[in-house]
């Protein structure tokens, strides 16, 4: 699987855990020149608290397009070190 945006990729992997639709990546297989700090964070009921990424290439940012679970309940450990795209991220094998 591989997630693009703005023309760039920002996550490869053949490991990925499909979970509510979602694919989640390795966090290794995350290309870290396109990551900056975010500081939202939201509540899943099941997973946990959800920490999130923004996203920067060629200068443009999308804010909060990437979601992990630094310690996710027992019920979610297989997001555990895993992180998940959004907001206009392509994810497609």
């Amino acid at each position: 699987m591989k997630a693009t945006w703005n023309g760039v990729t920002i996550a490869e992997s053949d490991d990925t855990v499909l979970v509510e639709g979602n694919h989640y990546f390795p966090i290794d297989a995350l290309k870290r020149e396109y990551v900056t700090f975010s500081n939202h964070r939201t509540t899943c009921p099941w997973k946990g608290q959800a920490s999130y990424y923004s996203l920067l290439v060629d200068g443009e940012l999308n804010a909060d397009a990437a979601w992990y679970y630094p310690d996710p309940k027992p019920e979610a450990e297989m997001v555990r070190d895993r992180v998940a795209f959004w907001k206009g991220v392509k994810v497609a094998a």
